[in-house]
């Protein structure tokens, strides 16, 4: 049967793909839960219009995440932490704090998922952290953590 999916279906297809998939699959999975309707003419009229503003609205944000990559590129993050010792922190520095001190230094609202932080710093010291702000955008922060 062909349908055109309505939403983003894992290991399926994107909003606006035209699919074939089995007649089962479709009439007792994807139409009921709103997924995907009958491919009809008007239906691949539609199907152009949603792959064409999807294509549009992907542009826009990988161009505004170019963008703030190109604004965070060179910053230095300080981010300040109680230290111990040879430089040893007093608990850790983690992607929330480092998200919180970019917005505190930059503006830049950064959700810490986004940040590629593998463990939290447990010292004073420089630290280079990606920032996956787009599928097809990384950019690098200079974070500096200091003893406060």
């Amino acid at each position: 049967m062909r349908v055109l999916l309505r939403a983003d279906v894992d290991n399926l297809g994107r909003k606006g793909d035209l699919l074939e998939v089995a007649e089962g699959y479709a009439r007792n999975y994807l139409v009921p839960r709103g997924l995907a309707i009958r491919a009809t003419k008007g239906a691949v009229k539609q199907a152009e219009a949603m792959r064409r503003n999807r294509e549009a609205r992907e542009v826009r944000e990988r161009e505004a995440a170019t963008e703030l990559a190109a604004r965070l590129t060179g910053v230095r993050i300080e981010v300040r932490a109680r230290a111990g010792e040879g430089g040893r922190l007093f608990g850790s520095v983690t992607a929330a704090d480092v998200a919180e001190a970019v917005e505190a230094q930059t503006g830049v609202q950064l959700d810490r998922r986004k940040l590629g932080l593998s463990e939290p710093v447990k010292e004073l010291g420089p630290v280079e952290v990606p920032v996956k702000l787009h599928a097809d955008v990384e950019a690098f922060l200079q974070v500096e953590v200091v003893e406060a």
